[in-house]
């Protein structure tokens, strides 16, 4: 049966792109270019690293990331190959990349034909077989456990700018069928300034394994965010896994908020990206930022925990760490 799987299962490389929506940083746009390649160079260490660079931009993204990440180009509208990228999936023999429909979040940015292009692209580049879904899904809205759980929320999910001719119900049996999974957890919310992505789960939610799933907190009463993040955690905890177990639930209390660019951005934890050997963290020099990589640190025993300085920009274009990577699973 192929499976979607964990994040942490082993990976045969990370896949990224490099910054190709200029309009979308705009001044930031250097900065954002040194984040990515800061990324890429720290997970180069402990796995290999692609980076996509649109036509033209092969030769900046390579001089930025140095002789250790593999630069290719490919056409490409925006950077968040989280989303636009392919899904993987394996029988633990073999691997396909499911090629989902992605529209920009709902068409929030134009123009996309590239991005929702550059899934069946990469995955020839690899030369994996691909398997088209004609539905909207972006990588960022969903987190697995590998062993059949998958994690969502209602918020993007059911957003009627994805898939509006689906129900619930409809959605689950597409993700049954395609990710590998037979039980699925709704978390009503993402968080309150994630508009761009309509309330992804990879900012809210991460299975560090079977059973235990990290969430993060807002210990702020004055913000949006910790009721709707106080409403997630209640709703998650107690939850039964595909294993028949009730679902561990780890909160990552502190959710920093900081200014970039003239906007105010959170910058969760939770957004961080799970590598062989690493788990790179984003930050934003919040006092908490060590406390929290600690509690994270205590559910990956076998992984170096990174922090890295890249939560601000990242946040101002819409993401984090997590949303600017893609694991491509090892298969023999």
């Amino acid at each position: 049966m192929m499976r979607m799987p964990a994040e942490s299962a082993s990976h045969e490389r990370t896949a990224m792109c490099w910054p190709a929506r200029k309009t979308l940083y705009g001044e930031l746009l250097p900065a954002a270019e040194a984040a990515h390649a800061l990324v890429a160079r720290t997970l180069a260490s402990f796995e290999p690293v692609t980076m996509i660079a649109d036509v033209g931009a092969g030769e900046r993204a390579a001089e930025a990331c140095g002789d250790g990440v593999d630069v290719v180009e490919l056409p490409i509208d925006d950077s968040w190959f989280r989303d636009s990228g392919p899904i993987f999936v394996t029988d633990g023999d073999a691997r396909i990349a499911l090629d989902w429909r992605f529209n920009a979040w709902g068409g929030k940015f134009q123009p996309a034909a590239n991005d929702d292009a550059i899934a069946g692209r990469y995955a020839a580049l690899l030369g994996d077989g691909v398997r088209t879904i004609p539905v909207v899904l972006e990588g960022g809205a969903i987190a697995v456990d590998g062993a059949g759980t998958l994690v969502t929320t209602q918020q993007c999910l059911l957003h009627p700018n994805r898939n509006p001719s689906l129900d619930r119900v409809e959605i689950e049996a597409v993700l049954r069928a395609e990710l590998g999974v037979s039980t699925i957890v709704w978390l009503p919310f993402g968080l309150a300034l994630d508009d761009d992505t309509d309330g992804h789960v990879d900012n809210v939610a991460a299975f560090a394994r079977p059973g235990v799933l990290l969430m993060q907190g807002c210990a702020d009463e004055s913000e949006d965010d910790w009721l709707r993040t106080n409403v997630n955690v209640r709703s998650a905890r107690g939850a039964i896994d595909a294993l028949g177990e009730p679902i561990e639930v780890v909160e990552i209390p502190v959710l920093p908020f900081t200014e970039v660019g003239g906007e105010r951005v959170a910058v969760p934890y939770l957004n961080y990206y799970v590598a062989n050997g690493v788990v790179a963290v984003p930050v934003c020099g919040h006092p908490a930022d060590d406390e929290m990589m600690a509690i994270i640190g205590e559910h990956y025993p076998d992984r170096e925990i990174v922090g890295l300085d890249v939560g601000a920009v990242l946040a101002y274009g819409g993401g984090g760490i997590h949303c600017i990577t893609q694991q491509v699973p090892r298969v023999p």
